[in-house]
């Protein structure tokens, strides 16, 4: 494990994963997950092992080795976060993100404060364009945030999978008697993080294209076929949105993906020389 501070005094955590002379890229998980998370480390091996990329799996702030702002969630300071990571790879590198990481990856790369992003990645950002299936209600942010200062963590998991994620609250009933529970009840304050990231893309309004100008840099939205309708809606409108993207759909793959179906698409992406996508 290594450990970079960053501007707002926040330490990240992350691994190091040595490939080759491909590059570098960051591995930037969704809503409950950190860097040991099974798939993102089977990931981080595959995108090494067969495509000699260096690979960067951090915890994002509030997960696991990495330190907090309790109270405090914006997602400028998300991208600050990313700003110290691209840095410490030694200034350049590309961004994979999954679900509300894919939106952090493409909020950082339009923003424009992060000199370095060479690529990005995004599998299947749950943005929310419109009302054909579900939209988060209304005063999800004060709710949640109460829970969190209160330390109600199983609260909380059950809340935002079911009002910010969408899940049937049936599963969000049977999520306590899962091997996965101790993990989601540990990660359940960073949740907020999510909603700072995705909260005004997810109101069932289309995405505007002024707001993503800024991601210039050659983006793979990914999709599964067997994920939910919300999703694969969300991978092509922001594809259509994006300056420099192109949209693939993968056979078998869900919102769980299969990492050895994912991770081919994604690195050969990654893996070869920077062109324009669209």
């Amino acid at each position: 494990m290594e450990t970079v501070t960053t501007s707002s005094g926040i330490e990240i955590a992350f691994d190091r994963i040595a490939g080759g002379d491909s590059g570098t890229v960051i591995l930037i998980g969704g809503a409950f997950s950190y860097r040991r998370f099974p798939k993102l480390v089977a990931l981080s091996e595959k995108l090494a092992e067969e495509y000699r990329l260096t690979v960067i799996n951090y915890d994002r702030r509030g997960r696991g080795d990495s330190t907090d702002s309790p109270g405090v969630y914006n997602v400028d300071n998300e991208i600050d976060d990313l700003a110290a990571l691209v840095e410490a790879a030694g200034g350049r590198a590309a961004l994979f993100g999954w679900s509300s990481g894919a939106g952090l990856a493409l909020r950082a790369a339009a923003s424009g404060r992060v000199p370095g992003i060479t690529k990005v990645v995004a599998f299947e950002p749950p943005f929310v364009v419109d009302h054909e299936n579900f939209v988060p209600p209304a005063g999800l942010a004060e709710k949640l945030h109460a829970l969190i200062a209160a330390d109600k963590r199983a609260e909380v998991v059950r809340f935002y999978m079911t009002n910010g994620m969408g899940m049937p609250r049936i599963l969000g009933r049977l999520m306590p008697f899962t091997p996965m529970w101790k993990n989601l009840l540990a990660t359940a304050p960073a949740a907020a993080h999510d909603w700072a990231i995705m909260g005004e893309f997810m109101r069932g309004e289309p995405l505007r294209p002024a707001d993503w100008a800024g991601v210039e840099v050659p983006t793979l939205v990914i999709s599964g076929a067997k994920s939910n309708a919300l999703l694969r809606t969300a991978a092509r409108a922001i594809t259509k949105v994006l300056p420099n993207a192109r949209h693939q759909e993968l056979a078998k793959l869900s919102h769980n993906p299969d990492v050895d179906i994912l991770a081919p698409v994604a690195g050969e992406f990654l893996a070869a020389a920077d062109r324009p996508v669209a």
